[in-house]
């Protein structure tokens, strides 16, 4: 599979955001989003998505499922943890995984649960969760419902040493699995240049969008 896109450009509030921005990630590969605050990161993975409107430019999949949408094929996680206090544990990301179509193996969550800690947890209601536990649930949807294009925003958010090192296990066990990743962020996440995939980088610049770097 490969993701690629040519010439994007994005206006928010009147405000050119970015343009001209292009790159290519295929499987088995990363593409780091970079940049200061408000430079467009969150953006970008938004528009990739569907969920922001694209000024200009074109975006294309090889590979994949010929009769799936992009969004069909992707993964989110963003800034919200999007968890319902009252849901238990186990509940909230049977929820999701019937959401993304996991049909009757929405069920079992043992198995994800497990992957970020939250075994023990699976009766809790989602309200008593620390941050970093809300944000482990979150990541638990990644690996909860197979999806081969994983576009992540600030995925270590919140998260202590160890959940980070278990968060760098499930992108590289991804990515050989044949997944791609775009990932923004601030945080080291373990995958980096010379990492599996050789990660490439996209900086984003602030007030300087036609100038922003490819990869």
């Amino acid at each position: 599979m490969r993701l690629s896109a040519v010439d994007l450009g994005c206006r928010r509030g009147g405000r050119e955001v970015f343009a001209g921005l292009s790159f290519s990630v295929a499987s088995g590969e990363v593409l780091l989003i970079t940049g200061r605050n408000g430079a467009g990161k969150s953006s970008l993975l938004r528009a990739i998505l569907g969920l922001v409107r694209l000024a200009q430019g074109r975006l294309s999949i090889e590979g994949g499922e010929p009769e799936a949408t992009l969004a069909e094929q992707a993964h989110y996680l963003g800034h919200q943890d999007a968890l319902k206090p009252s849901l238990s544990v186990a509940e909230n990301l049977r929820f999701w995984a019937g959401f993304f179509g996991a049909g009757g193996a929405a069920g079992d969550v043992t198995a994800p649960l497990d992957a970020v800690g939250l075994a023990a947890l699976s009766d809790l209601p989602a309200a008593y969760l620390s941050a970093g536990q809300r944000r482990r649930l979150s990541l638990a949807r990644l690996i909860a419902v197979k999806r081969p294009i994983w576009l992540l925003d600030e995925p270590a958010s919140t998260l202590d040493d160890n959940a980070r090192q278990s968060l760098t296990g499930m992108m590289q066990t991804h990515l050989a699995g044949g997944g791609l990743i775009l990932a923004a962020t601030h945080d080291p996440i373990g995958l980096g240049p010379t990492g599996l995939g050789g990660a490439q980088e996209l900086r984003l610049d602030y007030m300087n969008p036609a100038g922003a770097g490819q990869p």
